[in-house]
């Protein structure tokens, strides 16, 4: 090989590192997404819809268990409670008046939806 041929070669091998290495132009930024696009990837992004229907379903498992309590536990309690009316029972401290009874009502609403939630993650955990 002659010296120019060689010369050839290294300068085209030059080239290409050169193109390898130099940074390509940025590409061109999308244009913008209309309101109802950004909005919509917002509530993919943010899980918001699935959010909104836990609350609604939440909503609903609460009004069953108050349910379940009031009409179903509840009368099998007041047969040992002397007045029957357990919610409205209120303990009176001087000139205030505790409503100890609709306390004691929303706990135990509470200690059912958590009982019954807890199952239902300890099953789905065993998946």
């Amino acid at each position: 090989m002659s010296s120019d041929e060689t010369q050839d070669k290294v300068l085209e091998e030059l080239r290409r590192i050169r193109e390898a290495v130099e940074p390509k132009p940025a590409a061109a930024p999308p244009p913008p997404k209309s309101f109802w696009e950004e909005f919509r990837a917002f509530l993919e992004k943010r899980g918001v819809i699935g959010l909104a229907l836990a609350v609604i379903v939440g909503g609903a498992a609460s009004k069953l268990v108050t349910a379940l309590v009031n009409d179903l536990l509840m009368p099998i309690l007041t047969f040992f409670i002397p007045e029957g009316g357990w919610r409205e029972a209120a303990l009176m401290v001087g000139p205030i008046r505790l409503a100890v009874g609709d306390f004691l009502g929303a706990l135990l609403d509470f200690l059912i939806i958590s009982f019954v939630v807890f199952m239902i993650m300890k099953q789905l955990e065993k998946k």
